[in-house]
């Protein structure tokens, strides 16, 4: 992520139900308004306040993984990247006993489509980073649309699925009509994030160990990058934290604590 930095500690993972009211982190969203669709900017609508959206679904995600019998946070990656490196994050995650969330950009997959069934068979999860990693937010309507579906075509096509999550570029939020767009393509769900490691700019292993420690709590989602060197070696130290803090790395699915869909239905 290069913009659009996830709110401070008080703030999290937002996932927005197509339609109707649900239990845990996820509530109801109005359908955005009317406009002529073919000019319309995926920047006319503003998320409705995203800090305050995010403490209620960081709240939520906690309440679910306290009644799951066990703390839990969920790692999520943003697939693009080095392929070696993504691969070797994977497998440190895999070690420490670790489940995440990768959400792929469609052309690191068009350049590496054996990482999407890598990242499956690892018993993780495969969800949408759009098709170019543009910002959504100076698209007009159409284009953004194409954005989110096209690569919800590739993960199909890899894997016969759209995948389980969407989450917009560059941004980790999205506005209402982002948020119609994606469910238009397939996605209920626009995951965000409350704890962003900032790894993208940092240089220091310290200095992502330092952001995400000092951010993380029961029921955070952690914005991470898959392919980044800083990044791969800042997991071990961060995955010993996870684990001495008694909390669980789990995909976002498991966090969330609602049935497996998408890919992450076929990651077992």
């Amino acid at each position: 992520m290069r913009r659009g930095a996830c709110p401070p500690r008080r703030s999290t993972t937002r996932c927005t139900p197509s339609t109707g009211a649900r239990s845990g982190p996820c509530r109801a969203i109005g359908a955005a308004r009317r406009t002529s669709p073919s000019r319309r900017s995926a920047r006319a609508s503003s998320p409705p306040g995203p800090r305050w959206a995010a403490i209620r679904a960081t709240t939520a995600g906690a309440e679910a993984a306290a009644a799951a019998g066990r703390p839990r946070v969920a790692l999520t990656f943003d697939g693009r990247g080095d392929p070696d490196l993504a691969v070797a994050a994977l497998a440190r995650c895999e070690r420490a006993g670790a489940r995440v969330t990768v959400l792929a950009v469609g052309t690191w997959l068009a350049r590496h489509p054996e990482l999407a069934r890598r990242i499956l068979d690892g018993g993780h999860e495969l969800g949408n980073h759009t098709e170019h990693h543009l910002d959504l937010a100076a698209l007009d309507e159409s284009a953004a649309y194409e954005e989110i579906a096209a690569c919800a075509r590739r993960l199909r096509r890899l894997t016969g699925s759209v995948g389980a999550w969407f989450r917009p570029s560059p941004t980790t939020y999205a506005s209402p009509l982002v948020e119609r767009l994606a469910r238009r393509a397939g996605y209920p769900h626009v995951l965000a994030c409350d704890v962003e490691s900032l790894d993208h700019a940092a240089t220091r292993v310290a200095t992502v160990t330092r952001k995400v420690a000092g951010e993380l709590r029961n029921g955070s989602v952690v914005e991470l990058s898959l392919g980044r060197p800083v990044t791969v070696a800042a997991l071990p130290l961060l995955l010993a934290e996870i684990g001495r803090r008694g909390l669980h790395a789990v995909t976002a699915t498991e966090l969330m604590a609602r049935p497996a869909t998408g890919a992450a239905r076929t990651a077992g």
